[in-house]
């Protein structure tokens, strides 16, 4: 008799072996932990700290209250985004993701976000700053990629309009800017509550 799917997707993502799309996607939905999908391989997430979750908390809501009313949503880290370049599929978890796109209906996905924003961790900084930065700039509709520095003050913003050249703010007076929402925020607001060591 043959294994149900749930069975054979878990088994896979707990032996790093090739899996199907729908084997992975209907694994995470049942799975504990959180995996990101790479053309068939998948790989576990860690845990985040407890800065990390207060920075990403402090965006999440600010720009929650500045979306109010508006056809975009904010989504945090348990909303995949996916792509598909060279016919390799992708499934990421970004710390934050807005879309406003009406092709984003998936309960479990986006493929067309206008921003995405990540929160930098010591096991995560070098694929957010490469990897990612590559892939997520051949999303069609993605205007901004924001990176948010976790141990000190600084954040990093990509932007389509300026070719992908960064824009870093340090200073606690400068903003996050995210010019395709018209949004703002001070990086003295990003970062309230947090304590750099």
């Amino acid at each position: 008799m043959d294994e149900p799917a749930t069975i054979t997707a878990m088994k896979a993502l707990r032996e790093n072996a090739f899996i199907t799309v729908d084997d992975y996607l209907e694994g995470e939905e049942r799975s504990e932990v959180k995996h990101e999908y790479i053309g068939g391989q998948v790989h576990a997430m860690a845990g985040a700290s407890k800065d990390h979750n207060r920075i990403a908390m402090n965006l999440a809501s600010a720009l929650g209250q500045r979306l109010k009313g508006t056809p975009c949503s904010v989504q945090m880290s348990d909303v995949k985004v996916h792509l598909s370049i060279a016919d390799e599929e992708m499934f990421y978890y970004p710390d934050l993701m807005v879309t406003c796109d009406p092709r984003d209906s998936h309960p479990f996905f986006n493929q067309y976000p206008k921003v995405i924003i990540e929160v930098l961790s010591p096991t995560t900084e070098a694929i957010d700053r490469r990897e990612k930065l590559q892939n997520y700039r051949r999303i069609e509709m993605l205007e901004e990629y924001a990176l948010v520095a976790q141990d000190k003050m600084e954040v990093t913003v990509f932007r389509r309009a300026n070719k992908w050249q960064p824009e870093i703010a340090t200073k606690p007076e400068q903003a996050l800017r995210l010019a395709s929402l018209g949004f703002e925020m001070p990086l003295s607001a990003v970062y309230e509550d947090v304590r750099f060591s």
